[in-house]
């Protein structure tokens, strides 16, 4: 990722040296915390590389950048405590460390502080891009009520799978490459087709880490692998089973249901499942979705007019997700 390396640099340095607050302590200890976790920081780089697209003055665009990454890290924060999650980036989370309460307010000032970053936009292009960040805002929640929704459900269809992790992950990519075009000046036209673009590769990133729960290497993914399966979770390649199972093998569907009932065996579970889907070529099925969408997202950017060499650091993007192992 060579071409990106300024940019994620500078958004670190950014991060770094973003203060939310000093007193109470225990309120902005975890944001900082929580933001020190790191991650892969590639809303706010496609930010910049959407102002890069037009101009050499990116460095301009790194407060609004980090807006997006500072509401990511919020949505997380209370995720994490709605899902009871222990482990964060391989470190305590925010509500193991401070408790529910901390985490609830915590991330509410973190809200706010994307908010108050999102203020050093111009003038004459703030209102649309409050407006769009409040809808994409909606969007993931209703992604995220969504996802809470399906646990409970066992008539999940993959259209609808698809539409959940839309809202609840692809949405905010498409609106951090939006938001690069839109403080940019671009044209109509052209903040559509990043939208378009951001979205895509949002559907392949999650479709890829869906694929990568189950056949990742463990030592390089960076958590349990398999722990889709343990857990049920809908995700594609369990409903794309299931469609197909049911389909076409009986004798899979009936063993496959059998064992999304199984619990207390969850080695043996996720070695069961696993040979399923080997059996019914999910894995394969499920990386030519994970490289349509990417491709999608490619073709959008091919049709913004703007010269080769600035699509460049995108293009090593989408194929840094594309090829990435964890």
């Amino acid at each position: 990722m060579t071409s990106l390396q300024p940019f994620l640099a500078a958004i670190q340095s950014e991060i770094d040296k973003t203060v939310y607050g000093e007193s109470p302590k225990e309120l902005y200890e975890p944001i900082d915390y929580i933001m020190e976790l790191g991650g892969k920081r590639m809303r706010p780089a496609l930010t910049l590389i959407a102002v890069n697209l037009f101009s050499d003055n990116w460095q301009n665009a790194l407060k609004p950048a980090v807006a997006v990454e500072v509401f990511h890290n919020f949505t997380l924060m209370h995720d994490d405590i709605m899902d009871a999650a222990p482990l964060r980036r391989g470190q305590a989370t925010v509500h193991e460390k401070w408790g529910d309460d901390v985490a609830i307010l915590s991330g509410d000032v973190m809200l706010v502080a994307a908010y108050e970053l999102l203020t050093t936009v111009d003038d004459k292009y703030f209102k649309r891009v409050v407006k769009r960040f409040n809808r994409t805002a909606a969007e993931v929640c209703e992604g995220q009520q969504f996802d809470m929704n399906f646990a409970t459900r066992d008539d999940v269809t993959e259209e609808e799978y698809l539409n959940m992790i839309r809202l609840k992950t692809s949405v905010l990519l498409g609106f951090a490459l939006e938001l690069g075009g839109i403080i940019s000046d671009a044209d109509d036209k052209t903040i559509g087709l990043l939208y378009e673009t951001g979205v895509n590769m949002g559907l392949g990133f999650q479709l890829k880490d869906d694929l990568l729960d189950v056949y990742g290497d463990p030592e390089k993914f960076g958590k349990q692998v398999g722990g889709d399966i343990i857990e049920n979770k809908k995700t594609w390649l369990l409903l794309k089973a299931l469609e197909k199972s049911k389909s076409s093998s009986p004798e899979l569907y009936k063993e496959l249901q059998s064992w999304i009932s199984t619990t207390g065996k969850d080695a043996e579970k996720v070695a069961a499942v696993t040979e399923i889907y080997n059996k019914l070529g999910i894995k394969t099925a499920a990386e030519n979705v994970v490289n349509m969408y990417f491709e999608k997202g490619l073709r959008a950017l091919k049709s913004i007019e703007v010269g080769d060499e600035r699509k460049l650091p995108l293009k090593e993007f989408a194929a840094y997700l594309m090829a990435r192992e964890s």
